[in-house]
């Protein structure tokens, strides 16, 4: 690293970056302890958690203000191992999850990011800001107007304080005004310190307590794995949306080492698995936050007011942080999304729709993102397949006809490739001009032996030329027209 990028990485917004990892640090408070409660664990596993992957990432991740801490996603897929093995297994599979993405990072899989299209980061984007306000339902059952005007309260002095000034942090000033409030009135709401007891030391170093066998191999790799994979999802996504956010590159394989290094630290210290956060990273780069400054503060932070200022945090109402959290939803949501379904291919809308269906349907963001993604290559395969053509001309005595084949050949456009030729046409020879297509696969190249074993089946003497380099080493490596032996076994078939 040159001083250069150091300077820009951390030294270059100090005052915006430590306040905006001061938000973050009281707005991942509740969230770490509720990732924790569902992942069936004490609440200090996720605050540990926390602190250790956002330190950790801070340094070691490849993109400068985005949050890592434990996360909803993650946490669903660990209750069944708690529950069966208890703690010391999850704190193993962390270890194996960290040690599984440090791997997808030097095998360089996070440039997997590109085939990921925009309409399904759009999705994503738009149904994570809905699970983020889904998630503050719960926040206002069974609770008095007292609660909503909290809220309301909160929410105008987010949007409102920017326009007095924007030294400070609006979501912060909300926290404070309505934590202060409510100390002053006595109001008796629901605060951080009713969502779980909060921890009353540091973290230490403990390698998990667990009998090293193939069976104990085997749970912890059908965790892990999961694990390992939804986590580097959700941070690559999230790397590229803070990247829009903030119109500055991040490096995706960088990202994985460096969220798999954070896992094991994690796991080393009595934490349990996370990943990126898109609510708290905007909470971040919309306070201010854009080095890795403010991912470092927030981590650190965060345990100085979990065991040092314990009884003041644990005094802060849900409602100041239920109303950034709404404010997060709203910023995240991708309003012109609406705009973009009448303007925009159906494909594409389509594509958008159901991954923001199966993502709120199965609040599993991976396999929301991968149905995204499976949509999107059977539109571009469909789109691309009908861009093939084939024409043909008859010459003078009628004896020859020559074809010329356009266009992409592979699975998508074989059939239509071999319905363009007419084989019962009396033909002493045909030619098949391809210099202007391309075969791609297997299956194009079974098109073109069906192709021309079927008019030597005929008695009509085929010649194909004009083919590009790459296609004809494809062909001459796979194609079996020319081998009689398995010609004669495929024409026999």
């Amino acid at each position: 690293m040159t001083y250069r990028t150091f300077r820009q990485d951390w030294l270059s917004n100090i005052r915006n970056d430590v306040l905006a990892g001061t938000v973050v640090a009281l707005a991942l408070i509740p969230e770490a302890i509720a990732f924790s409660i569902i992942a069936g664990v004490d609440p200090k596993i996720g605050l540990y958690a926390a602190f250790c992957i956002a330190v950790t990432v801070s340094i070691t991740g490849g993109r400068p203000g985005m949050v890592s801490a434990a996360t909803g996603s993650t946490a669903l897929l660990m209750v069944t191992l708690v529950k069966d093995y208890g703690l010391q297994y999850l704190l193993l599979t962390t270890l194996c999850t960290g040690v599984l993405q440090i791997i997808a990072g030097t095998l360089r899989l996070g440039g997997l990011m590109r085939f990921v299209s925009r309409s399904v980061i759009t999705g994503f984007v738009n149904a994570l800001a809905i699970l983020i306000f889904m998630a503050q339902l719960p926040q206002f059952v069974g609770a008095g107007w007292q609660v909503y005007a909290l809220v309301a309260a909160g929410l105008v002095i987010i949007y409102g304080f920017p326009r007095i000034t924007r030294a400070v942090p609006s979501p912060l000033v909300s926290i404070i005004a309505i934590t202060a409030f409510t100390l002053l009135t006595g109001l008796h709401v629901r605060t951080v310190g009713d969502m779980g007891a909060l921890p009353h030391s540091l973290p230490v170093f403990l390698l998990p307590k667990v009998p090293l066998n193939l069976h104990t191999l085997v749970v912890v790799l059908s965790y892990a794995v999961p694990i390992a994979v939804v986590g580097l999802l959700e941070s690559l996504m999230t790397a590229t949306i803070v990247d829009e956010f903030t119109d500055t590159p991040s490096d995706k394989n960088r990202e994985c080492v460096g969220q798999g290094i954070a896992n094991i630290v994690s796991g080393l210290f009595g934490g349990m698995a996370g990943c990126a956060m898109i609510g708290q990273s905007v909470i971040n780069v919309k306070s201010g936050g854009r080095g890795r400054l403010s991912t470092l503060c927030a981590g650190i932070l965060l345990l100085i007011m979990v065991v040092f200022a314990r009884p003041w945090v644990s005094r802060i109402p849900m409602a100041a942080l239920v109303a950034v959290m709404i404010m997060v939803s709203i910023g995240t949501f991708k309003w012109s999304s609406f705009r973009d379904l009448r303007e925009h291919p159906k494909s594409s809308s389509v594509v958008m729709i159901a991954t923001v269906v199966v993502v709120i349907a199965t609040h599993n963001l991976a396999l929301g993102v991968l149905v995204g993604v499976l949509l999107s290559a059977l539109f571009f395969a469909r789109k691309v397949g009908q861009v093939m053509h084939v024409g043909s001309t008859l010459s003078a005595d009628e004896r020859m006809r020559e074809y010329r084949v356009t266009g992409q050949v592979f699975f998508a456009s074989s059939e239509a490739f071999v319905n363009a030729f007419d084989f019962r046409e009396a033909l002493d020879a045909v030619s098949i001009d391809v210099s202007r297509a391309h075969f791609w696969d297997l299956t194009a190249v079974g098109a073109l032996d069906k192709v021309v074993l079927k008019f030597r089946r005929e008695g009509t003497r085929v010649e194909v030329h004009g083919m590009n380099e790459a296609s004809a080493t494809l062909v001459d490596r796979l194609a079996v027209h020319d081998r009689p032996e398995a010609a004669e076994a495929l024409m026999g078939h």
